[in-house]
């Protein structure tokens, strides 16, 4: 069956669901007649302003700040909302082909917002645990309630109907789509190959597993909290529901939240004992948290209030301590030259999609541009502010080489004065992979197997030690 997304007769258009409020106006309802439907609108709502707008999630679905809509719901309909997003994001190239294969005619110029009410319905009919039948009539109703979309209904309803139907079939048939954006895969490939850029595509299809970082005692943690120790230092949960302050040794300020692969760059340091090292994007503190732990007289500076005071709050709870600057990264000046500096630098996050499915759809390739420009005067400046011999460990979570080893090479061309210093494969063991040639770490979502009912992945990662010369 062929599905046609020819204009329908128009409904004479009906007014939305009001009531009158205390004040005599009237206010819009909350779809209580339908349990359910606000998540989906509120879906289709965010997830256009993620794909038309480059909106970013994270800042939507703050339960403080966000999206009027998701804070509007529950907190069980928010988990469900952000199932339906993130679920959408990761497939959304699959989805948005087999919907097209299933009409004879793309849908009418402007109607996005009726490919939204499909993408996420298509979403949960292919990809979550939902009943099929409640995802079709709340995507019918949500059409029947928009005048935008009203006269698709019937369309709506017969398209994912089929969905519905013919799932099995859909799926096997999307497997030889790239998940994820055309630009981005093109970029893939030309880094890494036909085959890795396949693996890490697909790799991104699984959301990110909960790792820890210790302070101390990471075996004996490992087995307390019934985890995997990793190459990495880091803790990998097994599975996990629930609250993070809720795992044993949080208040007691034991560990902290941080992917295995954002954990390596402060251990490229070696001995920290005393040294005073600065963190230049301390924010919200991991890292910061790891130097200090390691020994280190830490200056973390933090451009953002907000942000330092988080950074203060996560430090107090873990019992650490660093002297906390706020101001732009290229106002600082330390009153003596430091022995090193971590700069994580901002970066297009590519390497973080299996926890931010998002940013493949708010960022572009002329956005890897700028910020590999940004991050360039960044590392120049942190070279700065190091002694004669003093270390730089550059950082970012991009998977992208202009961001990385591109440009440290620009830089080593440029620059006399500064060596790289290699990582050794040896040092790393479980690791010898994610080391490139000339010593630098390069992770990807698709390295580190699972293992043992263990979540496999890490985000993608990119960390180099720099030294500044002694004549420098």
């Amino acid at each position: 069956m062929v599905l046609t997304a020819a204009d329908s007769k128009k409904n004479p258009k009906q007014p939305p669901h009001r009531h009158p409020a205390s004040d005599g106006k009237p206010q819009a309802t909350p779809f209580a007649d339908k349990p359910g439907l606000d998540v989906r609108i509120a879906a289709t709502k965010i997830l256009a302003a993620v794909v038309d707008k480059k909106t970013p999630l994270d800042g939507m679905l703050d339960a403080g700040h966000g999206n009027p809509a998701y804070r509007a719901l529950s907190d069980a309909d928010r988990g469900l909302l952000r199932a339906i997003l993130n679920t959408t994001l990761r497939h959304l190239p699959r989805i948005e082909k087999s919907l097209s294969m299933m009409l004879d005619t793309p849908l009418p110029e402007g109607a996005r917002a009726l490919q939204h009410v499909l993408t996420t319905a298509a979403a949960q009919i292919l990809y979550l645990d939902i009943p099929a039948h409640a995802a079709v009539d709340l995507a019918v109703e949500q059409a029947h309630r928009d005048p935008r979309n009203r006269r698709f209904a019937k369309l709506v309803n017969a398209l994912l109907r089929r969905m519905v139907r013919e799932r099995e079939e859909i799926l096997a048939a999307s497997e030889a789509i790239s998940p994820v954006p055309g630009w981005f895969y093109s970029r893939l490939v030309k880094s890494y190959g036909e085959d890795e850029a396949r693996r890490i595509a697909e790799a991104q299809l699984s959301p990110a597993p909960i790792d820890l970082t210790v302070k101390a005692d990471a075996a004996v943690w490992a087995e307390r909290l019934n985890a995997r120790l990793l190459p990495t230092g880091s803790l990998r949960l097994a599975s996990f529901e629930g609250s993070i302050p809720s795992v044993d040794g949080f208040n007691e300020g034991a560990w902290w939240v941080q992917d295995a692969a954002a954990c390596l760059p402060a251990q490229l340091f070696g001995d920290l004992k005393g040294k005073r090292i600065a963190d230049l994007c301390a924010a919200p503190g991991g890292k910061t948290a790891q130097l200090a732990a390691l020994g280190a007289d830490v200056i973390a500076v933090e451009q953002s209030a907000n942000r330092s005071v988080r950074l203060q709050e996560n430090l107090a709870r873990l019992d650490l301590s660093a002297d906390i600057v706020q101001c732009d990264l290229f106002d600082y000046q330390p009153e003596e030259l430091l022995d090193g500096v971590l700069l994580d630098a901002p970066c297009s996050s590519t390497g973080t999609t299996r926890r931010h499915p998002d940013v493949l759809w708010t960022k572009s390739a002329k956005d890897i541009e700028k910020l590999a420009e940004l991050q360039g005067r960044m590392l120049r400046h942190a070279l700065t502010l190091v002694k004669p011999s003093g270390i730089v460990v550059f950082s970012n979570c991009s998977l992208d080489p202009l961001e990385g080893e591109e440009l440290v090479a620009k830089l080593l061309s440029e620059n006399p004065m500064i060596e790289r210093m290699p990582v050794a494969k040896q040092d790393w063991p479980g690791l010898e992979d994610a080391i490139n040639a000339a010593g630098e770490f390069r992770t990807t979502p698709a390295m580190l197997q699972p293992q043992d009912g263990y979540a496999g992945g890490m985000d993608g990662f990119f960390a180099c030690v720099l030294r500044r010369s002694e004549a420098g």
